[in-house]
């Protein structure tokens, strides 16, 4: 079953990803999924049968990147200097997202 796209829904959503939503700025997500939704389901109605998938949008191979040069490499004490929260030589965040 399908959850309703509502008010609620992108609410509970945001608040998920531990950041408030405004009832104004809910409603205008609400208006502007509904326009996606209706643009989605204008392109389930093109009849692809026959079409190759496409996988990369070009044909050709790309060759033309250029080499990484390495440079300004500081020591990993120097980049963890002003880190509060530190393991193992990484340092630790806050979770953001369930």
């Amino acid at each position: 079953m399908e959850e309703k796209k509502d008010r609620t829904y992108f609410k509970k959503l945001a608040n998920q990803l531990m950041f408030d939503l405004s009832d104004e700025e809910a409603d205008a997500i609400v208006q502007e999924f509904s326009t996606l939704e209706k643009q989605m389901k204008l392109l389930d109605a093109v009849n692809t049968d026959g079409v190759e998938e496409m996988i990369y949008p070009f044909e050709d191979d790309t060759h033309f990147l250029r080499d990484d040069v390495v440079s300004n490499v500081i020591s990993q004490d120097d980049a963890m200097a002003n880190v509060d929260k530190k393991l193992e030589g990484h340092f630790v965040l806050p979770k953001v997202v369930k």
